[in-house]
């Protein structure tokens, strides 16, 4: 567990969970999934002093369950987020040979319970968002060596935001593997001596490809359903609340674009795997077709021969140059050049030796 103040341009960690809230700016509580749940009742105590109020015991269920899809719900003193990210789970890839495997995408929620003056992350064992966040915001704080001059978030809300764009953009910083690893595959998978093991990776990261899509929806559908609460309130308040909430709208909005462009391209990538396949059924119907062409011509070159070595085989003692030294010979030349010229006219005809055009 790491516990944040952030005030202004100041951002201080805690040692402990504080007895009382500051009287400036709010708290960020970042807790993994397993720790948080064994602290859920000193945090729900400590919610209950710093708010007055405390987590929902449905809530909590969803923030404990690692396979909640995203979501958004709302009560009268904090709203809850549930963002599955899109980080790299592994990757296999070689500069001179097709991936052994695709990058593989972790989709584990990610749990935001946002108060008026705390904010509490649930985040995955192995999540890189708090301790990006913590670096990144301990960077910007005055006194510091940095060039970055990007303000502290001014509300928890405006944290979660950040936080959820970040998760989404972390996908848009893979597109572009993906996609280099999907094209080699293809390309594998249409060269003369396609694997078994590609073709079954290529089933596998088009039905990846499907769930990527399922939870970009409901990133969708939760990002849209926190603007609809944020449109809800009612429009009372001084100019710097009325701000900050427009703030909070054109930040929403941007994290609902960057949402669509992540579900364009994983719509690609998908329309891409589903040719593929399709490519590949066409191209072994294909094969199977140039190979009957080329058994099919076999049979018509060798049956008129058939036809003339079963007519000199029938067993009679009066067929006509049965007794004649030369008739094999002429036989024998006969059915030579049969089957020479059928050869040379599928040849032309390029049902032999050389594709149809």
């Amino acid at each position: 567990m790491r516990i944040f103040h952030i005030h202004g341009d100041q951002f201080t960690e805690l040692q402990t969970l504080p007895d009382a809230a500051p009287p400036d700016g709010y708290l960020w509580v970042g807790i993994a999934r397993a720790e948080f749940e064994l602290d859920i009742a000193p945090l729900q105590g400590a919610l209950q002093r710093w708010t007055g109020g405390q987590l929902v015991d449905l809530h909590v269920s969803d923030l404990l369950n690692p396979q909640l899809s995203s979501h958004f719900d709302y009560t009268s003193w904090y709203d809850l987020l549930v963002f599955r990210r899109l980080a790299a789970a592994s990757t296999e890839e070689s500069s001179n040979a097709a991936p052994a495997a695709l990058t593989l995408i972790d989709t584990s929620p990610v749990g935001l319970a946002v108060f008026d003056r705390v904010l509490l992350t649930v985040h995955p064992a192995d999540c890189m968002v708090r301790e990006y966040f913590a670096n990144r915001l301990q960077q910007q704080t005055p006194g510091t060596d940095t060039r970055n001059s990007a303000r502290m978030p001014p509300s928890p809300a405006d944290m979660a935001l950040r936080m959820t764009n970040h998760m989404v953009d972390s996908y848009l910083d893979l597109r572009r593997l993906l996609t280099k690893q999907l094209d080699q595959l293809q390309q594998e998978l249409f060269g003369a001596h396609p694997k078994q093991s590609s073709w079954k990776l290529l089933l596998d990261s088009r039905n990846g490809l499907h769930l990527l899509e399922d939870t970009c929806e409901d990133q969708r559908a939760a990002i849209t359903e926190w603007i609809d609460a944020l449109d809800e309130l009612p429009p009372d308040g001084d100019a710097a609340v009325l701000r900050e909430r427009e703030l909070l709208r054109v930040r929403s909005r941007d994290v609902h674009e960057h949402i669509e462009r992540v579900l364009t391209h994983v719509r690609r990538l998908e329309s891409s795997a589903e040719n593929a396949v399709q490519m590949h059924f066409s191209a072994q119907s294909n094969r199977t077709n140039e190979i009957m062409r080329t058994l099919t011509t076999l049979t018509a070159i060798f049956l008129p021969l058939n036809l003339v070595t079963g007519f000199f085989g029938m067993n009679f003692d009066t067929l006509p140059g049965i007794h004649s030294p030369r008739a094999f010979w002429v036989t024998f030349g006969t059915m030579l050049v049969l089957g020479v010229g059928l050869s040379l006219y599928f040849w032309r005809k390029r049902y032999i030796g050389r594709s149809p055009k």
